[in-house]
């Protein structure tokens, strides 16, 4: 039988490193949904948005989430962040059948995390400060909480090694 598990949550929440350990527990594929289309594109998220814009990124990123929901295998996807709360995304997902989990970490450890990292994620590149960042990270979960609180299972990251959040998913699944 088909097992797929999307994973999704802000930047920075674990969705890649949490992804590529639940597919090893669980020995299927792991798929990236930002590294797929960065290597058909071949060019970085942050060049694409620069170069063609937002709107085009958004079409690749709905190809590339088509293409995987499409495969005839059991996978883990990690998603961008902002993938499910694009057009009807989130909806396309549940049709599909796979269980969605929430990574969900908190204000202050997504700050620490994305700040030494920013300067390769498009949408906080240009933020100066650690406040700055915060305020942004505040704003963008709120927004985007409708989104993400509709996942199937919700996992809370604080504190946890991303060992034992996978442990914690593996655990919801059985």
């Amino acid at each position: 039988m088909k097992k797929n598990i999307i994973l999704i949550g802000y930047m920075g929440s674990g969705k890649s490193s949490v992804g590529t350990i639940v597919s090893k527990k669980m020995d299927v594929h792991w798929y990236d949904l930002d590294a797929l289309i960065e290597n058909k594109e071949e060019k970085s998220i942050s060049e694409i948005i620069n170069t063609k814009g937002e709107i085009y990124f958004r079409k690749l990123e709905r190809a590339s989430l088509t293409a995987v929901l499409n495969k005839n295998e059991s996978y883990i996807l990690s998603l961008g962040g902002g993938t499910p709360c694009y057009g009807d995304n989130l909806e396309y997902i549940h049709k599909s059948g796979a269980t969605t989990v929430y990574l969900k970490a908190d204000i202050e450890t997504l700050t620490e995390r994305l700040f030494t990292e920013k300067s390769h994620r498009p949408l906080i590149a240009h933020l100066q400060d650690k406040a700055a960042l915060n305020d942004f990270i505040r704003k963008h979960l709120f927004e985007r909480g409708f989104y993400y609180n509709q996942a199937k299972i919700k996992i809370t990251t604080e504190g946890k090694s991303p060992e034992e959040i996978a442990n914690e998913i593996s655990k919801e699944l059985l």
